[in-house]
């Protein structure tokens, strides 16, 4: 099994940036793609950002695209969300995914352990 648990969300006024982190640990060695959702009350679970743990392949939503950037730290097994330049419309609860799958989804239901979810909120 592989246990995720994020943090680093916050309340920030638009326009500023965060940094969340989502510390990896138990059976990494089984997990292949790391992934960023946010999910708003009402609203179906949106594909953020995803990495290749293996060979470091990014990919994002065009919504943050340009903004977010995702990377990784191999000796804390850790994976990182930067949020710059943030949009109130980002705001929602940020969640960390793991996969054991080859390749990289963009539905939650393809994604086998979580972590428990960082709020973050932005103010206009």
């Amino acid at each position: 099994q592989v246990q995720l648990v994020e943090s680093g969300g916050g309340l920030v006024q638009a326009g500023g940036s965060l940094r969340l982190s989502c510390a990896a640990s138990g059976r990494t060695f089984s997990t292949y793609v790391m992934t960023w959702f946010r999910q708003v009350p009402g609203k179906e679970r949106e594909f953020v950002a995803a990495l290749n743990w293996s060979g470091g392949n990014t990919y994002y939503a065009d919504s943050v695209k340009g903004r977010f950037t995702i990377s990784r730290d191999n000796a804390k097994n850790t994976v990182y969300l930067r949020m710059n330049s943030l949009k109130p419309e980002d705001t929602a609860v940020y969640y960390c995914a793991a996969s054991s799958r080859l390749v990289v989804h963009t539905r939650p239901s393809e994604y086998d352990y979580w972590g428990q979810g960082t709020q973050v909120t932005v103010s206009s």
